[in-house]
């Protein structure tokens, strides 16, 4: 490791101290809280918990939160723990599901 890897290194774990976690603050991310939240935005995203004066479908960005997730189903086969991987499975065949009952029902509206 060079001198400049380690000086990257000493000034993240600075930086991380400066940052500590508050009472209030969330729990920390891990690997499924953060799939967690690519679903929620994919569900957002297709109008899901929105009023009739929310933000507006945008099936694009759905679709790229799905493409997210689908990614990392990829990069972390057989690196995941048992639940972690069901829990993915799940949450992109939930997904993946409503996107073309979305998809479909703006077809038919449209």
């Amino acid at each position: 490791m060079s001198s400049h890897d380690e000086s990257d290194l000493d000034l993240a774990e600075l930086v991380e101290a400066e940052i500590a976690r508050d009472a209030d603050d969330l729990p920390p991310i891990d690997f499924s809280t953060f799939i967690i939240s690519l679903r929620t935005s994919a569900m957002l995203h297709m109008g899901s918990g929105q009023s009739s004066d929310g933000p507006s479908v945008d099936l694009a960005l759905a679709r790229q939160e799905i493409d997210l997730l689908g990614i990392l189903e990829e990069k972390t086969r057989g690196n995941l723990t048992g639940e972690e991987e069901r829990l993915l499975c799940q949450i992109l065949f939930d997904v993946r599901t409503r996107y073309l009952a979305v998809r479909e029902r703006r077809r038919q509206d449209g």
